[in-house]
Protein backbone atom coordinates (compact mmCIF):
# COMPACT_ATOMS: atom_id res chain seq x y z
CA UNK A 1 0.00 0.00 0.00
CA UNK A 2 1.38 3.17 -1.21
CA UNK A 3 1.94 6.11 1.32
CA UNK A 4 -1.24 7.73 -1.26
CA UNK A 5 -3.37 4.96 -1.02
CA UNK A 6 -3.30 5.20 2.80
CA UNK A 7 -3.74 9.22 2.45
CA UNK A 8 -6.44 8.55 0.33
CA UNK A 9 -8.29 5.69 2.66
CA UNK A 10 -7.62 8.25 5.34
CA UNK A 11 -9.42 10.97 4.03
CA UNK A 12 -12.52 9.06 3.02
CA UNK A 13 -12.69 7.21 6.72
CA UNK A 14 -12.92 10.64 7.77
CA UNK A 15 -15.85 11.48 5.43
CA UNK A 16 -17.35 8.70 6.64
CA UNK A 17 -17.05 9.23 10.14
CA UNK A 18 -18.60 12.44 9.84
CA UNK A 19 -21.65 11.34 7.62
CA UNK A 20 -21.95 8.26 10.28
CA UNK A 21 -22.02 11.46 13.11
CA UNK A 22 -24.77 13.20 10.80
CA UNK A 23 -26.58 10.33 11.22
CA UNK A 24 -26.96 9.97 14.74
CA UNK A 25 -23.88 7.81 15.24
CA UNK A 26 -21.23 8.22 17.79
CA UNK A 27 -18.09 7.10 16.86
CA UNK A 28 -15.81 5.21 19.77
CA UNK A 29 -12.87 4.49 17.49
CA UNK A 30 -11.15 4.76 14.29
CA UNK A 31 -8.38 2.58 12.48
CA UNK A 32 -8.76 -0.51 15.92
CA UNK A 33 -5.68 -2.52 15.03
CA UNK A 34 -5.50 -5.86 16.41
CA UNK A 35 -2.88 -8.96 15.61
CA UNK A 36 -5.76 -10.39 13.36
CA UNK A 37 -7.03 -6.88 11.52
CA UNK A 38 -8.00 -3.13 11.76
CA UNK A 39 -11.58 -2.25 11.92
CA UNK A 40 -11.98 1.57 9.52
CA UNK A 41 -14.34 2.80 12.36
CA UNK A 42 -15.79 1.65 15.37
CA UNK A 43 -19.93 3.76 16.39
CA UNK A 44 -22.62 2.85 18.28
CA UNK A 45 -25.72 3.41 16.92
CA UNK A 46 -28.35 3.41 19.82
CA UNK A 47 -27.67 0.47 21.92
CA UNK A 48 -25.56 -1.33 18.91
CA UNK A 49 -21.45 -1.55 18.94
CA UNK A 50 -21.37 -0.98 15.09
CA UNK A 51 -18.07 -2.13 13.33
CA UNK A 52 -17.59 -0.62 9.72
CA UNK A 53 -15.36 -1.34 6.64
CA UNK A 54 -14.92 1.79 4.37
CA UNK A 55 -13.78 0.50 0.89
CA UNK A 56 -13.01 3.45 -1.87
CA UNK A 57 -12.66 2.71 -5.43
CA UNK A 58 -12.41 5.75 -7.44
CA UNK A 59 -14.80 4.18 -10.30
CA UNK A 60 -16.15 0.77 -11.41
CA UNK A 61 -13.30 -0.02 -13.01
CA UNK A 62 -11.96 -1.76 -10.59
CA UNK A 63 -14.74 -3.30 -9.37
CA UNK A 64 -17.85 -2.48 -6.48
CA UNK A 65 -16.09 -1.35 -3.35
CA UNK A 66 -18.70 -3.17 -1.62
CA UNK A 67 -17.58 -6.74 -3.44
CA UNK A 68 -13.90 -5.93 -1.79
CA UNK A 69 -14.83 -7.30 1.50
CA UNK A 70 -14.98 -11.25 0.94
CA UNK A 71 -15.42 -13.72 3.46
CA UNK A 72 -11.21 -13.65 4.33
CA UNK A 73 -11.90 -10.11 5.06
CA UNK A 74 -15.12 -10.34 6.95
CA UNK A 75 -13.78 -13.16 9.15
CA UNK A 76 -10.40 -10.87 10.08
CA UNK A 77 -13.02 -8.27 10.81
CA UNK A 78 -14.94 -10.51 13.54
CA UNK A 79 -12.21 -11.78 15.33
CA UNK A 80 -11.05 -7.91 15.67
CA UNK A 81 -13.93 -7.43 17.25
CA UNK A 82 -14.00 -9.60 19.52
CA UNK A 83 -10.66 -8.46 20.66
CA UNK A 84 -12.27 -5.07 21.05
CA UNK A 85 -15.27 -6.03 23.08
CA UNK A 86 -13.21 -8.16 25.57
CA UNK A 87 -10.40 -5.31 25.35
CA UNK A 88 -13.16 -3.10 26.44
CA UNK A 89 -15.03 -4.64 28.52
CA UNK A 90 -18.29 -5.38 26.99
CA UNK A 91 -19.89 -8.54 27.95
CA UNK A 92 -19.99 -10.38 24.17
CA UNK A 93 -23.29 -12.41 24.87
CA UNK A 94 -24.94 -8.82 26.09
CA UNK A 95 -23.75 -6.64 24.14
CA UNK A 96 -25.94 -6.29 20.44
CA UNK A 97 -23.57 -5.62 17.48
CA UNK A 98 -23.08 -5.94 13.80
CA UNK A 99 -21.14 -5.37 10.93
CA UNK A 100 -21.56 -2.44 8.34
CA UNK A 101 -20.00 -1.80 5.01
CA UNK A 102 -19.59 1.50 3.76
CA UNK A 103 -18.39 1.33 -0.54
CA UNK A 104 -17.72 4.62 -1.61
CA UNK A 105 -17.57 5.30 -5.52
CA UNK A 106 -16.15 8.44 -6.91
CA UNK A 107 -18.58 10.41 -4.86
CA UNK A 108 -21.32 8.37 -4.17
CA UNK A 109 -21.79 6.34 -0.73
CA UNK A 110 -23.34 3.29 -0.15
CA UNK A 111 -24.22 2.40 3.63
CA UNK A 112 -24.96 -1.47 3.69
CA UNK A 113 -26.62 -2.21 7.40
CA UNK A 114 -25.80 -5.77 8.74
CA UNK A 115 -23.49 -6.62 5.86
CA UNK A 116 -22.94 -9.92 7.24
Amino acid sequence: MTDNTRKIGAFWEKQVAEYLEMEGMEILDMNYRTRYSEIDIIARDKEEIVFIEVKYRTSSFSGNPLEAVDSKKQNRIRNAALYYLSDHNYIEDRTSIRFDVIGIEGQNIEHIKMAF
